[in-house]
């Protein structure tokens, strides 16, 4: 179809640039969603701990447990860093393409992780829907796909990573 120079929003030949520029931005929002989802079931996986009881114990007395809730707390606190990051970037006009792909990715990952280790604390209770934690799952796994999934994120931090040294 033709459509006359003045009826193109945009510059004209510049709609795949635009394109990507808009998906670039749009990954640190799902990044953010993604640090929100991780946030959550870290801390249904922590509250959880501390109420539920095994052997006259909360569960969060066990060393195993707290292994989980370090690891998420941990991995929570990088993804945090990073959306941050890429934000910061994106709101003072600096390069961002390659924090926003590392930012989605981790974010992603550690939404999926988080929820999985929300639910193997939560034991058989993580699979009622009483429960948030098998929510969290479903919802996470989805932002390792949109916006581009966990591979081509892979793809867009090594181009920006040779952009750099070449």
């Amino acid at each position: 179809m033709f459509v006359p120079d003045d009826q193109v929003l945009g510059d004209v030949g510049q709609g795949f640039k635009i394109a990507m520029e808009s998906l670039n931005g749009g990954r640190i929002g799902i990044a953010a969603q993604a640090l929100g989802i991780a946030k959550g079931s870290f801390d249904a996986a922590l509250l959880y701990s501390t109420q539920r009881k095994a052997f006259g114990k909360p569960i969060a007395d066990l060393q195993a447990i707290q292994l989980k809730l370090a690891e998420m707390a941990t991995r929570l606190e990088a993804a945090r860093v990073l959306v941050y990051k890429a934000a910061y970037l994106k709101d003072q006009h600096g390069n961002y393409i390659k924090a926003a792909a590392q930012a989605k990715l981790l974010a992603s990952q550690a939404a999926v992780q988080n929820a999985l280790e929300a639910i193997q604390i939560h034991g058989g209770y993580g699979y009622v829907r009483e429960y948030l934690v098998e929510r969290y799952l479903r919802d996470a796994k989805i932002t390792e796909i949109y916006e581009g999934t966990s591979e081509i994120q892979h793809i867009v931090i090594a181009r920006e990573l040779l952009k750099e040294v070449c």
